[in-house]
């Protein structure tokens, strides 16, 4: 039994050798394992240039040009246009009745819209003053655009014309900021500041404060103008959202003007300081 085992070891040695003698030289001299592995040769198709006949490398043009496949315009290619009233009411003050006017509308892309923009005030049958502007929008920043455009002034005296620019958008804290610097003729300089803001005291509710401010580096008394910081307006307007287009406010709104225009005002028996109490309505579409 003990030569049987010994003879069947004696066996798988020599088959053992005889399968190493048979193996390629070069495997012999290798090291085994993943080792070997580097000293492998990977063929002429690792690197070098393709062959005449391969595939192009662009797998998806098969040689055909660039087009858009009908249907699948994004948005961003896209035009679209808006109207805002954004103050249309009535004007109740201690002496005197009147409405006024805040309207926008815009139409075009992401980067560039055609802007409009049209504020008026009407007292006692008769137009107080009107500011109508057409501008060129240009988005340079996240949620910022500048604007450049022609101004006209009616209302309260001869008309005005004048070239605008400006920037418009939401600043830190969700402000919304339009701040355009106007030239008039005879190089005379104007600029106008306006701020809102919206609190939603529920989906519905809002309360909106607005801020607007004009300046002038010349008085102008055809118009009741002053230099520098000529007038001021401070709102605050309750709305309710019965739908998001369509939305009644009532609110209050203190007017005053400064420096010489108020002296014009005096002069002319005209109040300096006024506060109204407004209603009136918001919608767009």
């Amino acid at each position: 039994m003990k030569r049987t085992f010994e003879f069947k070891l004696v066996a798988l040695a020599c088959a053992t050798a005889a399968m190493v003698l048979a193996l390629p030289a070069a495997a012999q001299s290798g090291h085994s394992g993943m080792g070997s592995m580097g000293k492998m040769d990977m063929g002429p198709m690792q690197g070098g240039s393709p062959p005449p006949d391969a595939r192009d490398p662009d797998a998806y043009a098969e040689g055909t040009t660039k087009h858009t496949m009908p249907g699948l315009h994004l948005s961003d290619d896209e035009n679209f246009g808006k109207i805002v009233f954004n103050k249309l009411e009535g004007v109740r003050g201690r002496d005197e009745r009147g409405q006024s006017l805040e309207a926008e509308a815009w139409y075009g892309g992401d980067l560039n819209k055609l802007w409009l923009k049209a504020s008026a005030e009407r007292k006692d049958g008769s137009l107080e003053q009107a500011r109508t502007e057409v501008l060129w929008d240009r988005n340079f920043a996240t949620f910022w655009s500048s604007q450049l455009g022609v101004r006209h002034d009616t209302g309260g005296g001869p008309s005005r014309n004048w070239l605008a620019l400006g920037v418009q958008g939401l600043a830190p804290y969700w402000f919304e900021t339009e701040a355009t610097a106007y030239v008039g003729k005879g190089g005379s300089l104007a600029a106008r500041l306006d701020l809102k803001y919206e609190l939603l005291l529920t989906q519905q509710l809002i309360l909106q404060p607005n801020f607007e401010a004009n300046f002038y580096s010349r008085s102008d008394r055809e118009r009741g103008i002053g230099s520098g910081l000529s007038d001021a307006e401070f709102g605050l307007r309750l709305r309710y959202e019965i739908q998001r287009q369509f939305a009644p406010y009532i609110g209050i709104s203190w007017q005053r003007k400064f420096g010489s225009a108020a002296d014009m005002a005096r002069a002319a028996g005209k109040e300096v300081s006024e506060r109204a109490l407004v209603a009136g309505v918001r919608v767009w579409f």
